[in-house]
């Protein structure tokens, strides 16, 4: 099933960490034709940006960072150091700096009309109207494999553990977050990457309901 050119469609892809949905989405997206965006880039920018900066207003500072920004660029910025990770999570419980990247991100979605945005609070608070929403679960053991198989490339000390261990608090932190938590849209159609064992069986599953939802909104 292929959108036309005028269409109009929006993907909300959630999901807790490592469990496949930014790989899912990237997929999906370059398949039906959809521009990407993942929220998880958004919030360490801005994490890389403060610490680099270190301005004395953090708010007006990223509101005119992100009035300005040009998306593809965050993928030319190193993102993915111990020290912006660390300091992301503390930023990204701030509900005001939630409000600055929650704008950028609706307005992303106005712009290119084909979109699909991947995060945790994507179907719940940024798109609650998408097309179609997709939520990524994963058992905590097989999420920490594939995570610690990204990393150990990089740190050969690394244990796997920690990495489950991290994993794990990661996970509930954004679930009791009292800013935009992790939630399942009800709406939501849930992509088990425990069960779905490879690639190939996950995107056959998404296509299926992405085919099902642009024939129900255009036909054929």
């Amino acid at each position: 099933m292929k959108l036309k050119k005028n269409n109009k469609f929006i993907v909300a892809a959630d999901g807790s960490a490592a469990s496949g949905k930014t790989t899912g989405s990237k997929i999906i997206s370059r398949k039906y034709g959809l521009k990407f965006l993942s929220s998880g880039l958004l919030y360490r920018y801005a994490g890389q940006q403060l610490l680099k900066y270190k301005p004395k207003n953090k708010i007006k500072f990223l509101k005119l960072k992100f009035k300005k920004l040009n998306y593809n660029k965050i993928n030319k910025v190193n993102l993915h150091s111990s020290k912006i990770s660390e300091y992301t999570s503390i930023i990204a419980k701030q509900k005001k700096i939630r409000n600055i990247l929650k704008k950028f991100q609706q307005n992303f979605a106005s712009k290119h009309k084909k979109v699909c945005i991947e995060g945790r609070d994507i179907g719940t608070v940024i798109l609650p109207k998408a097309d179609l929403k997709f939520f990524f679960i994963c058992n905590l053991k097989i999420a920490a494999k594939r995570r610690f198989k990204e990393l150990k490339k990089k740190n050969k000390f690394l244990k796997f553990k920690n990495v489950k261990k991290e994993l794990q608090n990661r996970n509930l932190r954004d679930v009791l977050r009292k800013n935009s938590p992790l939630l399942k849209s009800p709406d939501a159609v849930i992509v088990d990457t425990g069960k779905d064992r490879n690639i190939t069986m996950m995107i056959n599953k998404m296509s299926k309901h992405m085919d099902r939802k642009i024939l129900d909104k255009y036909g054929n």
